[in-house]
Protein backbone atom coordinates (compact mmCIF):
# COMPACT_ATOMS: atom_id res chain seq x y z
CA UNK A 1 0.00 0.00 0.00
CA UNK A 2 1.29 4.17 -1.05
CA UNK A 3 2.11 5.93 2.17
CA UNK A 4 -0.10 8.64 1.45
CA UNK A 5 0.88 11.71 4.02
CA UNK A 6 -1.67 14.23 2.68
CA UNK A 7 -4.76 14.81 5.45
CA UNK A 8 -7.91 14.48 5.04
CA UNK A 9 -8.38 17.70 4.37
CA UNK A 10 -6.26 18.22 1.61
CA UNK A 11 -7.31 14.63 0.10
CA UNK A 12 -11.13 15.77 0.25
CA UNK A 13 -10.10 19.34 -1.31
CA UNK A 14 -8.81 17.41 -4.58
CA UNK A 15 -11.26 14.77 -4.45
CA UNK A 16 -13.62 17.92 -4.66
CA UNK A 17 -11.90 19.62 -7.57
CA UNK A 18 -11.68 16.37 -9.80
CA UNK A 19 -15.49 16.27 -9.25
CA UNK A 20 -16.03 20.30 -10.33
CA UNK A 21 -14.14 18.68 -13.44
CA UNK A 22 -15.86 16.57 -14.41
CA UNK A 23 -19.42 18.48 -13.82
CA UNK A 24 -17.86 20.82 -15.91
CA UNK A 25 -17.34 18.85 -18.78
CA UNK A 26 -20.47 16.75 -18.25
CA UNK A 27 -22.21 20.12 -18.60
CA UNK A 28 -19.94 21.42 -21.86
CA UNK A 29 -21.10 18.21 -23.45
CA UNK A 30 -25.08 18.78 -22.38
CA UNK A 31 -24.73 22.37 -23.85
CA UNK A 32 -23.10 21.18 -27.12
CA UNK A 33 -25.77 18.68 -27.80
CA UNK A 34 -28.43 21.26 -26.72
CA UNK A 35 -26.82 23.77 -29.02
CA UNK A 36 -26.85 21.48 -31.97
CA UNK A 37 -30.70 20.82 -31.47
CA UNK A 38 -31.83 24.19 -31.22
CA UNK A 39 -29.68 25.01 -34.70
CA UNK A 40 -31.26 22.34 -36.11
CA UNK A 41 -34.61 23.11 -34.66
CA UNK A 42 -33.75 26.84 -35.74
CA UNK A 43 -33.25 25.17 -39.07
CA UNK A 44 -36.59 23.10 -39.21
CA UNK A 45 -38.58 26.59 -38.79
CA UNK A 46 -36.49 28.57 -41.35
CA UNK A 47 -37.70 25.91 -43.75
CA UNK A 48 -41.34 25.95 -42.40
CA UNK A 49 -41.63 29.43 -42.69
CA UNK A 50 -40.49 29.50 -46.43
CA UNK A 51 -42.87 26.89 -46.97
CA UNK A 52 -45.82 29.08 -45.70
CA UNK A 53 -44.36 32.02 -46.96
CA UNK A 54 -44.87 29.86 -50.72
CA UNK A 55 -47.97 28.30 -49.82
CA UNK A 56 -49.67 32.01 -48.46
CA UNK A 57 -47.92 34.24 -50.93
CA UNK A 58 -46.45 31.89 -54.15
CA UNK A 59 -42.57 33.68 -53.33
CA UNK A 60 -39.15 32.08 -51.42
CA UNK A 61 -35.72 32.94 -52.12
CA UNK A 62 -33.41 30.66 -54.27
CA UNK A 63 -29.65 30.91 -53.14
CA UNK A 64 -28.70 27.38 -52.97
CA UNK A 65 -27.07 27.74 -56.97
CA UNK A 66 -23.44 27.83 -57.26
CA UNK A 67 -22.59 31.46 -57.75
CA UNK A 68 -24.36 31.77 -54.00
CA UNK A 69 -26.88 34.77 -55.95
CA UNK A 70 -29.84 35.27 -53.79
CA UNK A 71 -32.96 35.62 -55.77
CA UNK A 72 -36.14 36.11 -55.10
CA UNK A 73 -39.14 34.09 -56.18
CA UNK A 74 -42.39 36.24 -57.37
CA UNK A 75 -45.47 33.97 -58.67
CA UNK A 76 -48.37 35.58 -60.00
CA UNK A 77 -50.74 33.29 -60.11
CA UNK A 78 -54.55 32.82 -60.65
CA UNK A 79 -56.58 36.67 -60.76
CA UNK A 80 -54.80 39.57 -59.67
CA UNK A 81 -56.99 40.67 -57.17
CA UNK A 82 -57.49 44.45 -56.72
CA UNK A 83 -59.41 46.59 -54.16
CA UNK A 84 -62.24 43.57 -53.47
CA UNK A 85 -61.47 39.98 -52.28
CA UNK A 86 -62.13 37.34 -54.68
CA UNK A 87 -64.33 34.28 -53.98
CA UNK A 88 -62.30 31.85 -51.59
CA UNK A 89 -62.22 29.17 -54.36
CA UNK A 90 -60.23 31.38 -56.69
CA UNK A 91 -56.44 31.21 -57.20
CA UNK A 92 -55.82 34.73 -56.29
CA UNK A 93 -52.30 36.51 -56.29
CA UNK A 94 -53.22 39.79 -53.80
CA UNK A 95 -51.80 43.16 -54.93
CA UNK A 96 -51.86 44.27 -51.49
CA UNK A 97 -49.41 41.35 -50.56
CA UNK A 98 -47.05 42.08 -53.82
CA UNK A 99 -46.29 45.76 -53.65
CA UNK A 100 -44.77 45.97 -49.65
CA UNK A 101 -42.45 42.94 -50.24
CA UNK A 102 -41.54 44.66 -54.34
CA UNK A 103 -40.75 47.57 -51.77
CA UNK A 104 -39.05 45.59 -49.24
CA UNK A 105 -37.04 43.83 -52.09
CA UNK A 106 -35.54 46.96 -53.49
CA UNK A 107 -34.38 48.56 -50.10
CA UNK A 108 -32.49 45.19 -49.54
CA UNK A 109 -28.94 45.21 -50.45
CA UNK A 110 -28.71 41.07 -50.17
CA UNK A 111 -31.07 40.19 -53.04
CA UNK A 112 -29.50 40.20 -56.44
CA UNK A 113 -32.40 39.34 -58.46
CA UNK A 114 -36.44 38.73 -58.87
CA UNK A 115 -37.90 36.07 -60.79
CA UNK A 116 -41.33 36.40 -61.96
CA UNK A 117 -43.23 33.62 -63.00
CA UNK A 118 -46.48 33.98 -64.71
CA UNK A 119 -50.13 31.87 -65.47
CA UNK A 120 -52.32 34.37 -65.02
CA UNK A 121 -56.20 35.31 -66.71
CA UNK A 122 -55.98 38.40 -65.73
CA UNK A 123 -58.15 40.85 -63.24
CA UNK A 124 -58.00 43.59 -61.96
CA UNK A 125 -56.67 46.86 -63.92
CA UNK A 126 -55.05 49.25 -61.40
CA UNK A 127 -53.84 46.67 -59.33
CA UNK A 128 -52.33 44.33 -62.31
CA UNK A 129 -50.56 47.84 -63.65
CA UNK A 130 -49.37 48.96 -60.04
CA UNK A 131 -47.53 45.47 -60.10
CA UNK A 132 -46.19 45.98 -63.00
CA UNK A 133 -44.47 49.19 -62.57
CA UNK A 134 -43.11 48.67 -59.36
CA UNK A 135 -41.33 45.67 -61.06
CA UNK A 136 -40.13 47.64 -64.38
CA UNK A 137 -38.51 50.70 -61.89
CA UNK A 138 -36.63 47.93 -59.29
CA UNK A 139 -32.92 48.77 -59.72
CA UNK A 140 -31.88 44.91 -59.48
CA UNK A 141 -31.95 42.43 -62.52
CA UNK A 142 -35.71 41.02 -63.25
CA UNK A 143 -36.22 38.14 -65.63
CA UNK A 144 -40.27 37.03 -66.21
CA UNK A 145 -41.34 33.55 -67.25
CA UNK A 146 -44.64 32.91 -68.47
CA UNK A 147 -45.86 29.45 -68.05
CA UNK A 148 -49.58 28.52 -69.23
CA UNK A 149 -50.76 31.81 -70.09
CA UNK A 150 -50.43 35.94 -69.10
CA UNK A 151 -53.85 37.21 -70.29
CA UNK A 152 -55.44 40.53 -69.80
CA UNK A 153 -53.76 42.38 -67.67
CA UNK A 154 -51.08 40.49 -67.15
CA UNK A 155 -49.22 41.05 -70.30
CA UNK A 156 -48.22 44.61 -68.87
CA UNK A 157 -46.56 41.98 -66.32
CA UNK A 158 -45.22 39.78 -68.82
CA UNK A 159 -43.33 42.38 -70.16
CA UNK A 160 -42.30 44.20 -67.22
CA UNK A 161 -39.72 43.04 -66.23
CA UNK A 162 -35.79 43.31 -68.04
CA UNK A 163 -35.90 40.38 -69.77
CA UNK A 164 -38.37 37.98 -70.73
CA UNK A 165 -39.33 34.42 -71.63
CA UNK A 166 -42.19 32.51 -72.54
CA UNK A 167 -42.55 28.75 -72.83
CA UNK A 168 -43.25 26.78 -76.25
CA UNK A 169 -46.72 26.05 -75.08
CA UNK A 170 -47.60 29.24 -73.09
CA UNK A 171 -50.00 31.78 -74.45
CA UNK A 172 -50.57 35.60 -74.12
CA UNK A 173 -54.17 37.29 -74.87
CA UNK A 174 -54.47 40.84 -75.64
CA UNK A 175 -58.20 41.85 -75.88
CA UNK A 176 -59.87 45.28 -74.72
CA UNK A 177 -60.83 45.94 -71.39
CA UNK A 178 -63.88 44.87 -70.00
CA UNK A 179 -65.92 46.47 -67.01
CA UNK A 180 -68.56 44.31 -64.85
CA UNK A 181 -71.50 45.71 -62.92
CA UNK A 182 -73.89 48.92 -64.69
CA UNK A 183 -72.33 50.90 -67.24
CA UNK A 184 -73.43 54.50 -68.15
CA UNK A 185 -74.36 54.61 -72.14
CA UNK A 186 -72.46 58.37 -72.13
CA UNK A 187 -69.66 59.52 -74.25
CA UNK A 188 -68.06 60.25 -70.84
CA UNK A 189 -67.83 56.12 -70.32
CA UNK A 190 -66.13 55.44 -73.30
CA UNK A 191 -63.68 57.95 -72.87
CA UNK A 192 -62.81 56.26 -69.96
CA UNK A 193 -62.89 53.16 -71.49
CA UNK A 194 -59.78 54.52 -73.84
CA UNK A 195 -57.85 56.50 -71.40
CA UNK A 196 -57.55 52.63 -69.67
CA UNK A 197 -56.67 50.95 -72.91
CA UNK A 198 -54.29 53.87 -73.38
CA UNK A 199 -52.71 52.82 -70.06
CA UNK A 200 -51.94 49.56 -70.80
CA UNK A 201 -50.95 50.43 -74.36
CA UNK A 202 -48.55 52.60 -73.76
CA UNK A 203 -46.62 50.39 -70.56
CA UNK A 204 -46.93 47.46 -73.37
CA UNK A 205 -45.22 49.45 -76.64
CA UNK A 206 -43.21 51.13 -73.72
CA UNK A 207 -41.32 47.83 -72.12
CA UNK A 208 -41.06 45.46 -75.66
CA UNK A 209 -40.63 46.01 -78.87
CA UNK A 210 -43.99 46.06 -80.22
CA UNK A 211 -45.04 49.53 -81.42
CA UNK A 212 -48.41 51.43 -79.64
CA UNK A 213 -50.53 50.63 -82.93
CA UNK A 214 -49.74 47.22 -83.51
CA UNK A 215 -50.52 46.70 -80.08
CA UNK A 216 -54.03 47.99 -80.42
CA UNK A 217 -54.45 46.43 -83.87
CA UNK A 218 -53.78 43.19 -82.02
CA UNK A 219 -56.09 44.66 -78.98
CA UNK A 220 -58.87 45.17 -81.45
CA UNK A 221 -58.55 41.92 -83.81
CA UNK A 222 -62.28 40.64 -84.86
CA UNK A 223 -60.85 37.70 -87.05
CA UNK A 224 -59.44 35.51 -84.08
CA UNK A 225 -61.85 35.13 -81.44
CA UNK A 226 -65.21 34.69 -82.41
CA UNK A 227 -67.36 36.00 -80.03
CA UNK A 228 -65.07 38.43 -78.92
CA UNK A 229 -62.05 41.22 -79.83
CA UNK A 230 -59.04 40.24 -79.80
CA UNK A 231 -55.31 38.32 -80.28
CA UNK A 232 -53.77 35.11 -78.73
CA UNK A 233 -50.01 34.47 -79.28
CA UNK A 234 -48.75 30.98 -78.75
CA UNK A 235 -44.94 30.99 -77.81
CA UNK A 236 -42.90 31.98 -80.34
CA UNK A 237 -45.78 33.98 -82.00
CA UNK A 238 -45.22 36.42 -79.36
CA UNK A 239 -41.40 36.51 -79.65
CA UNK A 240 -41.88 36.92 -83.60
CA UNK A 241 -44.24 39.93 -82.76
CA UNK A 242 -41.71 41.31 -80.41
CA UNK A 243 -44.09 41.04 -77.32
CA UNK A 244 -41.78 38.54 -75.43
CA UNK A 245 -37.91 38.28 -75.79
CA UNK A 246 -36.94 34.40 -76.07
CA UNK A 247 -38.51 31.58 -75.96
CA UNK A 248 -37.03 29.20 -73.00
CA UNK A 249 -38.04 27.79 -69.41
CA UNK A 250 -36.90 27.99 -65.97
CA UNK A 251 -33.12 26.98 -66.99
CA UNK A 252 -33.09 29.92 -69.70
CA UNK A 253 -34.70 32.14 -67.49
CA UNK A 254 -32.45 31.52 -64.58
CA UNK A 255 -28.97 31.54 -66.53
CA UNK A 256 -30.35 34.81 -68.21
CA UNK A 257 -30.75 36.11 -64.73
CA UNK A 258 -27.17 34.80 -62.96
CA UNK A 259 -25.67 36.23 -66.33
CA UNK A 260 -27.73 40.10 -65.51
CA UNK A 261 -26.13 39.54 -61.99
CA UNK A 262 -22.80 38.32 -62.84
CA UNK A 263 -22.38 41.50 -65.46
CA UNK A 264 -23.93 44.16 -62.82
CA UNK A 265 -21.57 43.22 -60.14
CA UNK A 266 -18.29 43.49 -62.75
Amino acid sequence: MRNDNRNYGEMAEENGEMNQEEEQGKNSKEKRRLGNGEGQKNEKDMEQREDEKLQEYGQMTLEKNQGKRKIHLLSIIGEIEGHENLSGNAKATKYDHVLPKLAFLEDDDSVDGLLVLLNTSGGDVDAGLAIAEMIASLTMPTVSLVLGGSHSIGVPLSVSTDYSFIVPTGTIMIHPVRMTGMVIGAAQTYEYFNMIQDRILSFISDHSKMEYEHVRSLMHNTKMLTRDLGTVLVGTQAVEEGLIDEVGGIREALNKLYEMIDEKKR
